[in-house]
């Protein structure tokens, strides 16, 4: 037994499954399994605790009322921040930004920062394997400024190569944005050696944490990186939150994306003096109910201890893909030598979306499409894939049990 699997081994996956309410549900009268957490994760009943208490008991508007419900309410949003600033290593909770997920944070320091930065011969690096949410926004900015969109490639093993990618570092690139971890390859960038070419150069560098954070550890200070993006609900947390991590001294340098209320320190009709950061980028009243909830769900992580949930992570990485490649016809997309748990797949003579739609009503909750990654699965050369992503909630049994209804319900289209 490798050391991986005796630490899986040592993780009491039964008890912890019991902390979430609904993978006990059925479905189509089987037993959930559920593999598509890089969709969204499920939450542990503490979450949902936490958040009907909010409702419950000190329901309220922030940073606006004196009376008690309102300082409760405050204290409760404001330690998110500091719960989020924990979690990712920020030096200052002033460095955490809240916002509505990953894909907010990005457009956030694409018009705030990028913006005003960019020109005509100007370039913003991303590589293949970007989700849509790291692409899009740049687009939209380069139409703005005439500046243009450059992109790293990566190899048939679904990794990025590095090499190519600090080449591409050239003087006119302004910024450099990157996947921590690809949501259909399950690849993990290295992002502390990106971020060191970078910083030599002068070169901004954003990563795309969303599918990095629920699986790995995040140290900013370690990482080197200059901004790091994540989403609440698939750390377990709700929908409707995330966070954006910038070094403060570039959150003072950005204007302020969204006017409203609480974004300000003062208004007059002949002009606006704005809050410092992070708040200047925080107009309006936000998901209160959901960050007291992301801070419970970032609490249970810890408790849960990183290092046995990623050696849990890995042994069943590592028996998923050793069963799928015993499926006839089956070709696994990304073989990188440092992956999550999380592999896409294609079966021979059978569509994506077909075999989701049969494994469905075997009670397997996987995903099949494009995974909002278009130009990935145009290199790739497929339409769609299909995508079982683990959690540390899922089970060596599930595994086996996803497996066998997989060449079920391959049969019935052979």
């Amino acid at each position: 037994m490798s050391a991986a699997d005796a630490a899986s081994a040592a993780f009491d996956a039964a008890r912890v499954r019991a902390d979430f309410p609904l993978l006990a549900r059925r479905v189509h009268d089987k037993p959930l399994i559920y593999f598509d957490s890089a969709n969204t994760a499920q939450k542990p009943a503490v979450v949902i605790e936490a958040v009907d208490r909010y409702y419950r008991q000190f329901n309220a508007n922030v940073a606006r009322a004196v009376h008690q419900l309102g300082s409760e309410a405050t204290s409760a949003y404001e330690g998110a921040r500091d719960r989020l600033a924990r979690f990712v290593n920020a030096s200052s909770r002033d460095e955490i930004v809240l916002t509505s997920g990953t894909t907010q944070a990005i457009n956030l320091v694409a018009w705030s920062f990028a913006l005003p930065r960019l020109g005509p011969g100007d370039e913003i690096l991303v590589t293949t394997m970007e989700h849509h949410a790291n692409i899009v926004p740049w687009q939209l900015v380069c139409e703005r400024t005439g500046a243009r969109l450059k992109v790293a490639p990566i190899d048939a093993r679904g990794e990025l190569v590095v090499a190519d990618f600090v080449a591409a570092l050239t003087p006119s690139v302004k910024l450099a944005a990157v996947t921590h971890v690809s949501n259909v390859l399950g690849t993990i960038n290295p992002i502390a050696e990106l971020a060191r070419a970078a910083r030599r150069r002068g070169i901004p560098l954003l990563v795309d944490g969303s599918q990095g954070a629920p699986h790995l550890p995040v140290d900013v200070r370690a990482l080197g990186c200059d901004f790091y993006a994540l989403t609440g609900h698939k750390l377990f947390g709700p929908t409707g939150t995330g966070a954006l991590w910038a070094r403060k001294e570039i959150l003072a340098a950005m204007p302020p994306m969204f006017g409203g209320g609480e974004m300000i320190r003062e208004v007059r009709f002949t002009g606006t003096t704005f809050a410092d950061p992070p708040h200047r980028f925080e107009a309006g009243t936000p998901n209160i109910a959901g960050f007291v909830g992301l801070a419970a769900a970032l609490d249970y992580l810890e408790a849960l201890g990183a290092a046995r949930v990623q050696a849990h992570e890995a042994a069943l990485l590592d028996h998923l893909s050793r069963a799928l490649r015993g499926v006839p016809g089956l070709h696994i997309c990304g073989e990188a030598a440092h992956k999550v748990a999380l592999v896409s797949f294609l079966v021979e003579g059978a569509h994506a979306h077909d075999l989701a739609t049969l494994l469905d009503h075997e009670g397997v909750a996987v995903r099949s499409g494009h995974h909002c990654a278009h130009p990935l699965m145009q290199h790739l050369g497929v339409p769609a894939t299909l995508r079982a992503s683990l959690a540390f909630y899922n089970t060596h049994e599930e595994i086996e049990q996803f497996v066998a209804a997989l060449v079920r319900v391959r049969r019935l289209l052979a």
